[in-house]
């Protein structure tokens, strides 16, 4: 039953070739090859809408014949969808009618008319009584969501999904949205709390309608290592039984997480290049590539720099393999932008670090809040005496 209701719709894999045929940087072999891929696609689920999107987005001449031949096929199979609604309401019952509903919004994603298989899920809904079974219909638009890249869609439908879930929603369900809303927060560059619920499903994921184990894995090391602390790293990835059955199969991965966790920052320099890579190439990543490698080399540099008052430019530039100048050029933009709590001396070549003293800043904004809170209560009290 749960692979019925949980069915691959939308194949959020033809978004994943539409996004490559986009990307300026997939090579034009592997474009004719995802064009070919894209095509075969549509026309077996005879995709009319999505085929004529695709057509303008690219700037392609739409094959009429084609057109027609989608347009024909679909209309015939509306008019027998529509055909077993109206037998369902008069002569079944309303889990027939929600089935017959149902299967109409599923034809609509199916060819990717987007506007009616919202209207459809929507009747849909309306005609189903248990708190699952609405549930599966909002992740079915999440997943229409993703297709379409609708942050609107996504976001309305997740809050929907977590009022409900409140509700009674099962635990496979609970576990399933867990899921959805990381994949939401990433897409977001909210990188933290789509690290924590990543990490949480990673003995749970079924959701595999989304992606894959293996890609699970890599959204949850790369998420988590831009948040998490050396002690969480190693504990919930490191010696995770689920991501070391994994994470060997995935490239690079393993080394840019080692490396990073065992200092050895020539290594990890290297494989965050891939990884970033990786990143550019990913549908939900791609806008935050440069932001990643940026915010992984700032983690790298400042953990580096914890372990000294004092060092050496050059030692430093030797242990990530860099040049001493292009060092020099990355550390005093982060310091500039307050990323680094350093300074380097360019006369004597060493770069001298500057602890912030926690407790006594946290002692200081105590003081603060304190003359505020005093500061209203003074003005509340002359308000009463008045």
């Amino acid at each position: 039953m749960e692979e019925e209701v949980f069915e691959r719709l939308p194949n959020l894999e033809l978004a994943d070739l539409r996004f490559a045929l986009a990307d300026p940087n997939t090579s034009a072999t592997d474009k004719a090859d995802k064009q070919k891929q894209l095509l075969a696609a549509i026309t077996a689920n005879k995709m009319t809408p999505f085929y004529i999107d695709i057509c303008t987005e690219h700037g392609w001449a739409p094959d009429p014949s084609l057109i027609a031949q989608f347009t024909t096929a679909n209309d015939t199979h509306l008019k027998e969808l529509d055909a077993k609604i109206e037998d369902a309401e008069k002569n079944l019952g309303e889990s027939e009618v929600r089935e017959a509903l149902l299967a109409k919004a599923e034809h609509f994603v199916r060819i990717g008319d987007r506007d009616n298989a919202v209207t459809a899920y929507r009747i849909t809904s309306e005609k189903t009584v248990a708190i699952g079974q609405k549930l599966d219909v909002v992740f079915a638009q999440i997943r229409l969501g993703f297709f379409f890249a609708d942050e609107d869609m996504i976001s309305r439908n997740i809050s929907k999904a977590k009022s409900m879930i409140e509700q009674g929603g099962d635990w496979d369900r609970r576990n399933r949205l867990k899921v959805y809303e990381a994949l939401h927060e990433l897409t977001r560059r909210q990188f933290s709390k789509a690290a924590r619920l990543f990490v949480d499903s990673l003995a749970t994921f079924t959701s595999t309608e989304l992606f894959s184990y293996e890609r699970l894995v890599f959204y949850a090391v790369v998420s988590a290592l831009v948040s998490f602390d050396r002690q969480n790293l190693r504990k919930q990835l490191i010696e995770s039984p689920e991501v070391l059955t994994i994470i060997h199969k995935i490239p690079h991965l393993t080394d840019l997480l080692h490396s990073f966790y065992d200092c050895d920052y020539a290594k990890f320099m290297s494989s965050l290049l891939h990884i970033v890579t990786s990143c550019s190439q990913d549908r939900y990543l791609y806008r935050h590539a440069r932001w990643y490698g940026r915010e992984m080399r700032v983690r790298a540099y400042g953990q580096y720099l914890e372990s000294y008052r004092s060092v050496q430019l050059g030692s430093m530039a030797s242990e990530y393999g860099m040049s001493v100048p292009l060092l020099d050029q990355e550390l005093s933009r982060f310091i500039s932008q307050g990323r680094l709590n350093c300074k380097i001396d360019k006369v004597s070549g060493v770069i001298e670090t500057n602890r912030p003293d926690t407790r006594n800043a946290q002692y200081q904004s105590m003081l603060k809040s304190g003359d505020v809170l005093l500061n209203r209560l003074q003005k509340l009290s002359r308000v009463i005496n008045l």
